[in-house]
């Protein structure tokens, strides 16, 4: 398969547009805040799931709707004790996946005295030769080079917390050997593994759902956002450059590109123009729209799912974290390996996991016919790059986007400290109150309890 930029032509008007993929952009009423981890999800119940995602999960997962469900909640609660055991284990940390029907979740370290530790959160301990740190340590190496000159005939490479080792996807074991030997790393942490896959970008305000830029390509909307009080839509960088124009699914004016990055990353925002409404879902193209409730990131072997304006929707499993991956273009650091297929025109699109907003189509290769492979460019870094906000439901009002002028007026004291990251439903103590967080953020000074109640609520 060539690995090339998707570009499918598309008669718009009586104008010939390039249909870059993309997927549908989730609109919510609420918002996320950008620097956080994401929003932790509430318990899955029989009505919080949409009619399509289960549908698009049994379709692709063979999984039926009480299993979809079941399954569902079990990743959410593996996510908060992956997240949990991350910190607590330190430098000792080596990954965490979930594997099996039922999303059993492993987490393994370097260090043999910490085992008890992993089996009283829930999860199964297994003790590996290399920390987390070290194998990203050699991808980073990695990176630098591609960064600086694209690697010939290697397409993808990644951590593979399963095999505690670096992977490295090549044409050739000459090629791949090349590419270790100009980074300089420890081959010894690395599997060069011979590929024929050849990635390129699916380029053609609810996410999933087709735009037009600048009169002559297509992508698909991947999530409501707002920065302050201007609303528009988080997608990918590869779909526009800063002041490239859009037009909606209806050939309406929809907005302006305000920041963009690719290569390196592939990531980008869209300010929306007031007739165009940030609302939190996703299209379920037929099957009933999905509600985007946070961004909590789900671990390696959960299921997620993407919507897109060619394909529709499509689900799968998160295969590997913070992959590299090499389009004509030049190297996409950071994204998300996963089985899901997808198709030129769905570039942008929404992956989502449950409720839980993952990221926005990258590229791939294969299609949905016969099968392939997508990359994800994770949202939460994409939300702190540009300060945005993921609109979400539940939240009754907008976070602050930069933190107060003043100084607080609460006297200080009790448990809340700036700098902290807060899982939404967390409590602390600050000026004699106790207050519960309601949405996930990272405190910055001044965002003290009493002084922003988008935030904290007392009780």
């Amino acid at each position: 398969m060539e690995r090339t930029t998707l570009r499918r032509r598309a008669l718009v008007a009586g104008t010939a547009t390039v249909a870059v993929g993309a997927l549908a952009l989730a609109g919510l009423t609420g918002v996320a805040s950008a620097g956080s981890a994401g929003t932790t999800a509430p318990p899955v119940s029989a009505d919080s799931l949409s009619p399509g995602l289960l549908a698009a999960m049994e379709r692709d997962l063979g999984l039926d709707a009480d299993d979809a469900r079941s399954r569902i909640a079990n990743e959410y609660r593996a996510a908060a004790v992956a997240a949990g055991l991350e910190k607590s284990l330190g430098a000792s940390y080596a990954g965490a996946r979930v594997s099996g029907a039922k999303a059993a979740l492993t987490v393994a370290t370097t260090d043999a005295s910490q085992t008890a530790r992993i089996t009283e959160a829930g999860a199964k301990a297994e003790v590996v030769g290399h920390s987390l740190d070290r194998l990203e340590g050699v991808k980073e190496a990695l990176d630098e080079v591609a960064l600086r000159k694209a690697p010939k005939d290697v397409p993808v490479w990644y951590v593979d917390v399963a095999a505690n080792r670096v992977v490295v996807n090549a044409a050739s074991t000459a090629a791949g050997t090349a590419f270790l030997k100009a980074a300089g790393v420890d081959s010894a942490l690395v599997t060069v593994a011979r590929s024929a896959e050849k990635p390129r970008t699916f380029a053609d305000l609810r996410g999933g759902d087709a735009y037009y830029m600048n009169g002559s390509g297509r992508c698909s909307i991947g999530f409501s956002v707002k920065r302050g009080t201007q609303n528009g839509f988080a997608t990918a960088g590869h779909c526009g450059r800063v002041g490239t124009t859009t037009n909606g699914f209806n050939q309406q004016a929809q907005g302006t590109f305000q920041g963009s990055t690719f290569p390196g990353r592939d990531y980008a925002w869209v300010a929306t123009n007031a007739n165009w409404t940030p609302r939190p879902t996703v299209n379920g193209y037929g099957r009933g729209d999905v509600t985007v409730a946070g961004s909590t990131a789900a671990v390696v072997g959960a299921s997620v799912c993407r919507s897109g304006s060619t394909t529709g929707w499509h689900c799968g499993t998160i295969q590997q974290l913070n992959t590299s991956v090499t389009y004509p273009e030049g190297t996409i650091s950071g994204v998300t390996r996963t089985s899901v297929c997808a198709e030129p025109g769905d570039s942008g699109g929404s992956y989502i996991s449950g409720n839980q907003a993952q990221g926005v189509t990258s590229g791939g290769s294969g299609n949905c016919s016969s099968g392939g492979t997508t990359y994800f460019q994770p949202l939460n870094p994409l939300l702190q790059a540009y300060g945005l906000t993921l609109v979400t439901s539940g939240t009754p009002t907008d976070p602050p986007t930069t933190p107060p002028t003043d100084p607080p007026t609460d006297p200080p004291g009790g448990t809340w400290a700036a700098g902290t990251a807060y899982a939404a439903g967390a409590t602390v103590t600050y000026g004699g109150a106790t207050y519960r967080c309601l949405q996930a953020h990272t405190a910055q000074p001044g965002w003290t309890p009493a002084a922003v109640p988008a935030l904290w609520q007392r009780i």
